[in-house]
C-alpha cells in the first residue's frame, strides 16, 4: 500500500465530509430540522477534524530524514488522540443535549421533511461506505489515524440514525425518541473514544504486542537450523511498529561470518511480519551458558512440539 494511497484516503474523506456539511446544511435552511442541523454541525467538526488528520498521515508518510532515520511514522498516535478528543467533545455534547431535553421537556416540534429523512439516510449510506473504505486501508497498512478515522465514521452512522430516529419520532406521535436515541447512541461514542485511546497509549508507552505475535517472533528464530535456544526475547511498539530484540544461543565454533548469516536470515525472517520494524539480534555461544529461563519460550516449544 503506497504513501500515496494512504493520503487519498484522508482527502477523500475530507471532500465526502465538505459534501455533507453542504447538503445538511441546506436542507437545515429550508426545513428548520434541529435534527438535521445538529448533523450539520456534527458534519462542520469532521470537515475540521479531516484537516487534521490529512496533515497528520502527510507528515507520517514522509520517508525518513536526518532527524527521524525511522520514518515519521510514531506522529499517527498522536493524531488519532486528536481524533479521540472530537469523539469525546460529540459524545458528551450530544449527551448534554439528550439529557437537557428529557428533563425541560423540549421534545416537541420533530420535523418530518422528506428532505431531511432523505439527507440522514443518504449520510448513514456513505459514513458506512466510508467507514469500510478507511477500515479496510488501516487494516492493510497498518495505520492507528485511519483506524480512528474508520470508528469515527462509524460513529457518525450512528449518530445519523438517532436523528433520523427523531424526525420519524414525531410522524407517530413520540418526539421524546429523539432524545432518547441520542443518549444511547452518545455513549456508543464515548466508548469509540475509549477504544482509540487505549489503542494509542499502547503504542506510545512501549506495550507489548499481542502474544499471538510474540510466539510467530520465537518460532521463527527457533526454527534456523543452527539455533540452539533463545532467551531475552523483548517485543514492543515504537509507535504503530514493532521493535524486537533476542538473544539465540549457537555452537561456540562457528565462525564469524557463519554468526553473521544466522543473525541476517533471523532478521529477515522476523522483519517479513508486517507489524516489525526494527530487529535486533545478539548471538551467544551456546558453551558459555548464558542461557535464561523464559516462560512463554518453554511453554511454546512444548506445544509445538510433536506429539508421540
Amino acid at each position: 500500500m503506497s504513501e500515496r494511497t494512504i493520503r487519498r484516503v484522508g482527502a477523500v474523506v475530507l471532500a465526502v465530509n465538505v459534501l455533507l456539511v453542504a447538503a445538511k446544511g441546506l436542507v437545515w435552511w429550508t426545513t428548520g430540522s434541529l435534527a438535521v442541523g445538529s448533523e450539520a454541525v456534527n458534519s462542520l467538526a469532521d470537515v475540521a477534524y479531516s484537516v487534521v488528520v490529512l496533515a497528520g498521515l502527510y507528515l507520517t508518510t514522509r520517508p525518513p530524514d536526518f532527524s527521524h532515520p525511522h520514518g515519521h511514522e510514531r506522529i499517527e498516535p498522536f493524531v488519532s488522540l486528536f481524533i479521540a478528543l472530537g469523539i469525546f467533545a460529540a459524545g458528551i455534547g450530544v449527551l448534554w443535549q439528550a439529557t437537557t431535553a428529557v428533563l425541560s421537556g423540549a421534545v416537541g416540534g420533530a420535523v418530518t421533511s422528506p428532505a431531511a429523512v432523505v439527507v440522514l439516510v443518504v449520510t448513514a449510506v456513505v459514513k458506512f461506505g466510508l467507514y469500510r473504505y478507511c477500515l479496510r486501508v488501516a487494516d492493510e497498512t497498518r495505520s492507528p489515524a485511519l483506524t480512528a478515522t474508520a470508528l469515527d465514521n462509524r460513529n457518525d452512522i450512528l449518530t445519523a440514525s438517532a436523528a433520523l430516529v427523531g424526525v420519524l419520532g414525531g410522524t407517530v406521535g413520540l418526539p421524546v425518541l429523539d432524545p432518547i436515541a441520542a443518549g444511547v447512541v452518545s455513549v456508543g461514542i464515548l466508548y469509540t473514544g475509549y477504544e482509540i485511546v487505549q489503542d494509542n497509549v499502547d503504542y506510545l508507552v512501549g506495550s507489548a504486542p499481542p502474544e499471538d505475535l510474540r510466539a510467530e517472533i520465537i518460532r521463527r528464530a527457533l526454527d534456523h537450523p543452527d539455533v540452539e535456544g533463545a532467551h531475552d526475547v523483548i517485543a514492543h511498539y515504537v509507535g504503530p511498529e514493532i521493535d524486537v530484540s533476542l538473544h539465540i544461543e549457537v555452537e561456540g565454533d562457528r565462525t564469524l561470518f557463519e554468526a553473521h548469516d544466522i543473525e541476517t536470515d533471523i532478521v529477515q525472517s522476523i522483519r517479513e511480519l508486517g507489524e516489525v520494524d526494527d530487529v535486533f539480534v545478539h548471538v551467544d555461544p551456546k558453551e558459555l551458558g548464558e542461557w535464561k529461563d523464559d516462560e512463554s519460550i518453554d511453554e511454546w516449544v512444548e506445544d509445538d512440539a510433536p506429539k508421540p
